[in-house]
Parts: structure tokens; C-alpha cells; sequence
């Protein structure tokens, strides 16, 4: 496949590793409910699905539940206390971002996280995306495809040409509405028995190391 003239990615679990800060607030949850905390790796396969799937996990409160809502504003509430204490863009893709910039190549980021939590863990990270479109920015979020078209406009890219990447089946069906090649990463957040490579994704990457290099021209001889 032809490479891109621009990178779009999704936020946690495919740039950045936020999991470990969003695993503190759902324990700081169950703690306030007088809870044992949760194994790490059973909180991380939920990040993906945004908090009112961290509630449910800790919990057990469907939506419908009276104290689903209060709850969710609690663990968000410890969340944005400390967005980027344990957070960091997942290796190397901090030296793809580096090569792509020095190259005056765009790239930009879209997320279904609030902007209130997204542009402050960006910040602290000192990632400077082209494009940065939230899930409160446009009146649907992924998997619609208009976040993405709008990444590409703020990019000046066409959507065919750039890639949007991601660790979800969500990611992939935004990209397919989009018309942009939808890159499936298997690194990420990913829930115990879905299988990345089943995704309707045009190329698929076990790692972040195997994405970089794709991405990355080689070193001169």
C-alpha cells in the first residue's frame, strides 16, 4: 500500500498509553466504595470503551442504574486530577512523530475522550498534532466518519490520502465511512477474545515498533 501523505491517530491505547491513569481513577472508584482494587490488565482492556464502561467494570452499574451517573462523574473527576502522571506516547511512536514533523509531514489526532481531558494530556506530553477533533467537537463522534473528514480538512489533506489508525473495531469503521485506509493496531486496549486482524482494516501492525518503521524512512548508508 502507498504510504500517506498524513497520520491520523486515536488517542488511548493506539498514540498513547493512558491506561495506567485511568486505571488509578476506577481504583480510586471501588475504593470509595469500599472495594478491592482491580487487576491492572482487566482495567485496561476496558479503557477503550470510555467510562461509562470503566463504572460498569468497577461497579457492576449499568447506564439505567440511579447511581451509574454519579459514579462516572466521581471516577472522571479523579481522571482529570492527574491525566498525564503515568501516561506516555507508546514507543517509538514519540520518534515517528519527531521524523514526520521534521519532515513538515501533517498528522492529528481523533478521540472519542472530551476535549476537558484530551487537550490537557496532549499538552502535558508536549505532542503538537495538526488536528486535534474530540468527542465534543462535532455532534457524532466515531465511528461516523465526520470527525475524521473534519481532521483531514484541518490537515489539508484528502482522505484517501492519510491513514487513521486505531485499536478498535470503531476506529475501522470510521475509517472505511471515511475513505481513508483504516490501520488496525494490536498493541492497544484490547478486550479478551476480539481479535484485531478480524476488523475490516487494510493493514494490521502487532506492535508499535512495526507501525514506526513502516512509517519511518531508513537510516541513509
Amino acid at each position: 500500500m502507498q504510504l500517506p501523505d498524513a497520520l491520523l491517530f486515536d488517542l488511548d491505547g493506539t498514540l498513547v498509553d493512558t491506561a495506567p491513569d485511568l486505571a488509578r481513577a476506577t481504583n480510586a472508584l471501588r475504593a470509595h466504595h469500599g472495594l478491592a482494587p482491580l487487576p491492572y490488565p482487566v482495567i485496561r482492556a476496558q479503557v477503550s470503551n470510555g467510562g461509562s464502561a470503566l463504572v460498569m467494570l468497577a461497579l457492576g452499574l449499568e447506564k439505567a442504574h440511579d447511581g451509574h451517573e454519579e459514579a462516572r462523574e466521581f471516577l472522571l473527576e479523579a481522571y482529570g486530577q492527574a491525566v498525564a502522571e503515568e501516561s506516555r506516547v507508546f514507543p517509538p511512536l514519540d520518534r515517528l512523530l519527531a521524523n514526520w514533523e521534521s519532515r513538515r509531514r501533517p498528522w492529528g489526532i481523533v478521540t472519542n475522550k472530551p476535549r476537558a481531558y484530551a487537550a490537557p494530556l496532549i499538552d502535558a506530553l508536549g505532542l503538537m498534532p495538526g488536528a486535534l477533533l474530540c468527542a465534543d467537537d462535532l455532534p457524532v463522534k466515531k465511528p461516523s466518519p465526520e470527525p475524521l473528514w473534519a481532521a483531514a480538512v484541518a490537515l489539508g489533506v484528502a482522505p484517501e490520502r492519510c491513514w487513521y489508525i486505531g485499536d478498535h473495531l470503531r476506529d475501522m469503521q470510521a475509517a472505511r465511512a471515511a475513505g481513508m485506509p483504516a490501520i488496525a493496531v494490536g498493541y492497544g486496549y484490547i478486550e479478551e477474545g476480539d481479535d484485531y486482524r478480524d476488523w475490516p482494516a487494510d493493514l494490521w501492525f502487532e506492535t508499535s515498533a512495526s507501525l514506526a518503521e513502516t512509517l519511518m524512512p531508513a537510516p541513509a548508508l
